[in-house]
């Protein structure tokens, strides 16, 4: 408030300082949305790229039209919003619309900003499928999940636990009296590799670290695995109850999103891809750290 009275002393009583003041506070304003905005992304996921998925639910036709407008609504978006995009699989409707859709989007915080469309989404519109020209309600499912990279076992010596032991040999025979046997322990995830076929130590500790990276690659494989069931556990019925947003087409024109309540009267706009109000609104009640 300080800046905005300087201002208007220095310029309020000039022509065009009402002006200057009102482009200042729109840039300050602008400057701050924007360091809130990046203030959002906490979670590591969040900058990972993603891969979006559109499915209509029951309904024919009708959901399979919505699910085409939903990918149109989203490509628009990452078009709007600069991020790259691939549509990895399609498979239309033999009618209309589609019946499957898969997109990677690429670029910054991707998955942490279209992690907010995860949900069924509503359309309540008069059917161009219906002779009769009645309302009809339909449902479809977006899922985004972060890109996992394949997984890449990274060893830090500093890790590693290496005991050397005597190796054994079948009721006493065959004992090896030098300390050959190599045993390792990665410490981070307790996973144990034992080795003592060969009679070198050096031998026994390549082919434990062999046997390591593989185990390490399956753990950390199986980590992966995990989140992702979380993260597939958050999908709900494709139906009515569950819908995270409604767009209503008829008898008024309306978007609202259930979660925030935020909503707009400007449902083309919304269907050309202006989603920011109700990404950053969603994603300002998530407490950091939040998938």
């Amino acid at each position: 408030m300080t800046e905005v009275a300087e201002f208007q002393e220095l310029f309020g009583s000039e022509d065009g300082g009402a002006e200057e003041i009102n482009s200042r506070l729109d840039k300050i304003q602008k400057e701050i949305d924007e360091n809130e905005k990046k203030g959002m992304f906490q979670n590591p996921e969040d900058t990972k790229s993603a891969i979006l998925t559109v499915h209509p639910g029951a309904g024919g036709t009708e959901s399979c039209d919505w699910a085409s407008m939903l990918l149109r609504m989203y490509l628009k978006y990452f078009e709007r919003k600069g991020l790259g995009y691939r549509v990895l699989d399609l498979e239309p409707n033999e009618e209309a619309g589609i019946k499957d859709a898969v997109v990677e989007v690429t670029g910054e915080n991707a998955y942490g900003i279209l992690k907010a469309e995860t949900g069924v989404h509503r359309l309540v519109r008069v059917s161009p499928f219906d002779a009769n020209k009645r309302r009809h309600t339909s449902f479809t499912a977006v899922f985004v999940y972060p890109e996992m990279e394949d997984v890449e076992v990274k060893i830090d010596p500093n890790d590693l636990k290496i005991d050397t032991f005597r190796a054994g040999g079948h009721g006493g025979q065959g004992v090896n009296k030098v300390a050959s046997a190599v045993r390792i322990t990665h410490l981070p995830t307790g996973v144990i590799v034992t080795c003592q076929n060969e009679r070198s130590q050096f031998q026994n500790k390549q082919n434990a670290m062999k046997v390591l990276r593989a185990r390490l690659h399956n753990y950390f494989q199986k980590e992966k695995d995990k989140e992702l069931e979380k993260l597939e556990a958050t999908k709900t019925d494709i139906a009515w109850g569950h819908q995270i947003r409604s767009y209503v087409l008829f008898p008024y024109q309306m978007v609202k999103d259930h979660r925030t309540n935020y909503e707009t009267s400007d449902v083309n706009g919304i269907l050309d891809g202006d989603l920011d109000n109700f990404i950053y609104t969603y994603l300002k009640t998530l407490k950091p750290g939040t998938n």
